[in-house]
């Protein structure tokens, strides 16, 4: 075999392997979702079920493409679902709670801010070991596949509303579209009269009118504070101090939303942080915002104002 003949098996290769690498990149799937099962609390039982299901869980949420949008492997949204069984009988039927949580990357640098917290304490559903995991449009075939669904769009599209401003309404749309579904069940969870802080009232007060000051926070808060930290930390605190002032916007257009609680629940910690470094005019302004937004975590936002 001559060196040209080589040569070109060798560029039809590189070609060969160029083009392959290329279709791959929009074909990533959005989640790396880490799923654990903690069954700790069951006794004298077959444990291979619980693992088999955190198996089918994993491969079922990472393995899905949830949306046309197109990511790479280094775009996925890092996340994590750890149940906790609380009962379990040998027909299937399970009783456990549901830690949701969501990370979102911090633009030059090495920090990852918590996008999303959340512990759902009726996630209840039959599985027998080896059941297959369906999702089919507009219909609900358990209420295991739905709530992790839910929670899957729900992440995708607040991931989305901080890259962009409303960026995820189609993905968050979706969620809606399970609640509604939803209806019919009897699982706990779904209706609005069961309680506001579950996952009707979160997609609800989420894609409310009066509650874009929210979305809009969202995107100032992540996009235009934290990402800008690293470049210029006073003008990033004082996007987040304008994202604050969205987020008490959305507390008294919807007095009653669970949100600007869940997200100052999220972020108490980094607040603080953030506004160590502040002025004291700015300590003053974002304390007295705070105890407004979310009375009840008072003594946290005692130490914005006492930070040296």
């Amino acid at each position: 075999m001559n060196n040209r003949i080589i040569h070109n098996i060798f560029r039809f290769t590189c070609f060969t392997f160029l083009l392959l690498a290329f279709s791959l990149v929009g074909k990533a799937q959005e989640l790396n979702c880490k799923v654990n099962i903690n069954y700790s609390k069951i006794q004298g039982t077959n444990t291979q079920v619980f693992k088999t299901l955190e198996t089918a869980l994993t491969e079922f949420i990472n393995d899905r493409k949830w949306t046309s949008a197109q990511y790479t492997v280094a775009e996925k949204i890092s996340c994590s679902m750890n149940i906790t069984v609380k009962e379990h009988t040998d027909d299937g039927a399970f009783k456990c709670e549901l830690l949701v949580q969501a990370n979102r990357p911090v633009y030059n640098s090495s920090y990852n801010t918590t996008l999303f917290n959340f512990k759902d304490v009726n996630f209840n559903f039959t599985y027998l070991e080896f059941d297959p995991l369906e999702l089919r449009e507009n219909q609900i075939d358990s209420n295991l596949t739905a709530v992790i669904a839910y929670y899957a769009y729900l992440i995708i599209g607040m991931d989305m509303d901080s890259m962009a401003p409303l960026g995820g309404t189609d993905v968050l749309r979706t969620a809606e579209s399970i609640v509604t579904a939803a209806q019919t069940m009897s699982e706990a969870g779904w209706k609005a009269f069961d309680d506001s802080r579950n996952r009707h009232g979160i997609i609800t007060d989420y894609l409310d009118e009066q509650m874009k000051p929210y979305r809009q926070m969202v995107y100032d808060y992540h996009r235009m504070g934290l990402d800008e930290m690293a470049q210029n930390a006073d003008r990033g605190r004082a996007k987040i101090t304008v994202a604050l002032e969205e987020l008490k916007k959305a507390k008294e257009n919807k007095p009653m939303s669970v949100l600007p609680q869940l997200f100052t629940e999220i972020k108490k910690d980094e607040l603080v942080n953030v506004y160590s470094k502040g002025t004291q005019a700015e300590k003053e302004q974002v304390y007295t915002m705070l105890v407004d937004i979310n009375p009840a975590l008072s003594t946290e936002w005692d130490k914005i104002k006492s930070s040296k």
